[in-house]
């Protein structure tokens, strides 16, 4: 087989043994794996070809993207590793209708700096945007910071192009706004994770470029009043908020001993330190007034200064200039390596009705001293979506404790009508969650689509869907 699949990519694009090295693991180093083989295809056709042959063999296929994912999806123990990197083509960029058709090998941050290149921008964008890809942020329906403007990627997908796991080539390539033709069939393939397919190519929406930003830190009495600030300033702007993050002072205390440039966000320690940002195209908001200031960061002073007079902002520092704004990001931005620097983790990704996560958090911090007395947690949290990383350091190796606090989150974001997974997929770090908290009905309609599509049960195995009883 391994010569067959040199034979459809060309013998450098098989890599084997020793030079695997880099996809042997996650980004997390919490999953390793030994594959069969990474193959390398350069088009459609080429894994239309690789998928046919697995097919034929029954061999089990794990698409691989930036690889930066959180929750164990592309685990790939003795199968062939299929890594869309070299599909990394721009096909189009279209301004006047505002989309863009790339390949799925396309990493994020080039799609970036291709769409500001036209005076546009792919809203998506998370700490891992230098490295994630295009195929794997569709795959699992990422969502990053700007959700609360621009949605989830699923919300900024026109079409697809994808190849089934017996080879065939599904051609969703439509660049439609509407497009009522029977089931949508681009939306079972978004968030999949690679179980049902594999995604090669897509039609994204891109949307104008802010042509200024107000980007700010503050601090809340608590976690009610920063959604008194958010909806305030939805209002005053019009539903120009683009990000309003939350992080707790333990956040802020990991991120400073992390860091070793790290500064604090305000003179004083604050518990409820919140990011927030506000973009506009509008040339009224963006044009500097006489005396150089940009009327949407004077605007958004305005706001703030009202909630302080009324004691419900406790402190705010509005940015000035470019740098201190990636200043402020930098400081969201770095969770991810700020959570992973201990050892053992517990990493969860749920999701509560915005005005139930100081309601969640303050449940699951009161029974954590039941289940591990040592253990310690940080979170940070998408506020205006949210979208909460509930992140816990357990004070011991034992897996049933660090069992114990995942089933302890879960019955506490279901008792808020919440969610045990909201944007890093379930890889395999999840199955037990889906077996616990989904609705048996639900996993036996996606059982079912999964063997449609997929009989021989070769693509991605073992992730998404937990195993029968």
């Amino acid at each position: 087989m391994l010569q067959d699949l040199k034979n459809i990519v060309g013998p450098p694009n098989v890599i084997e043994d020793e030079d695997m090295a880099r996809w042997t693991h996650d980004w997390t180093g919490i999953y390793h794996w030994r594959p069969l083989a990474v193959v390398r295809p350069a088009n459609t056709d080429e894994v239309s070809q690789v998928m046919r042959l697995a097919h034929e063999t029954g061999t089990p296929v794990v698409p691989v993207s930036g690889n930066s994912g959180l929750s164990g999806g592309t685990r790939a123990d003795g199968a062939v590793m299929l890594s869309l990197d070299r599909m990394n083509a721009i096909r189009e960029i279209r301004a006047p209708a505002r989309i863009a058709i790339v390949e799925a090998g396309v990493i994020l941050s080039t799609l970036h700096d291709a769409a500001d290149a036209e005076g546009l921008i792919f809203p998506l964008t998370f700490g891992a945007r230098g490295s994630a890809m295009i195929g794997g942020c569709l795959s699992t329906n990422a969502g990053g910071s700007n959700v609360l403007r621009y949605g989830n990627t699923r919300d900024l997908c026109l079409g697809l192009e994808v190849v089934l796991p017996d080879g065939r080539v599904m051609d969703l390539m439509s660049e439609l706004h509407k497009n009522n033709s029977g089931y949508d069939l681009r939306h079972l393939m978004l968030g999949a994770e690679g179980t049902l397919g594999i995604i090669t190519a897509a039609v994204l929406k891109l949307s104008p470029k802010p042509r200024a930003y107000a980007t700010a830190m503050v601090a809340a009495s608590d976690l009610d009043q920063a959604l008194v600030l958010l909806n305030r300033l939805q209002e005053a702007t019009g539903g120009a908020v683009e990000a309003f993050e939350y992080m707790p002072r333990t956040y802020i205390e990991g991120h400073l001993a992390r860091f070793e440039e790290a500064r604090e966000p305000f003179d004083a320690p604050h518990d409820v330190n919140i990011l927030l940002e506000v973009g506009t195209t509008a040339p009224r908001d963006c044009t500097p007034g006489p005396d150089g200031r940009i009327p949407l960061t004077t605007h958004l002073e305005e706001v703030l200064e009202s909630m302080f007079e009324d004691g419900t902002l406790l402190d705010a520092v509005v940015a000035q200039n470019e740098t201190q704004r990636a200043a402020m990001w930098a400081r969201r931005e770095a969770a991810a390596e700020v959570a992973l620097t201990r050892r053992p983790i517990v990493v969860t990704d749920i999701a509560v009705p915005l005005d139930k996560v100081a309601t969640f958090l303050v449940g699951i911090e009161s029974r954590l001293p039941a289940l591990d007395p040592g253990a310690e947690s940080i979170s940070v949290a998408h506020l205006g979506d949210g979208n909460v990383h509930f992140t816990v350091w357990p004070s011991t190796d034992d897996t049933s404790v660090h069992e114990a606090i995942n089933e302890a989150i879960e019955e506490e974001v279901l008792r808020l009508g919440g969610s045990f997974s909201a944007e890093h997929g379930i890889g395999t770090s999840k199955l037990p969650s889906m077996k616990r908290r989904k609705n048996p009905v639900a996993i036996a309609a996606m059982r079912a689509i999964k063997a449609a599509l997929d009989p021989k049960g070769i693509m991605n195995p073992g992730k998404v869907l937990p195993e029968p009883d």
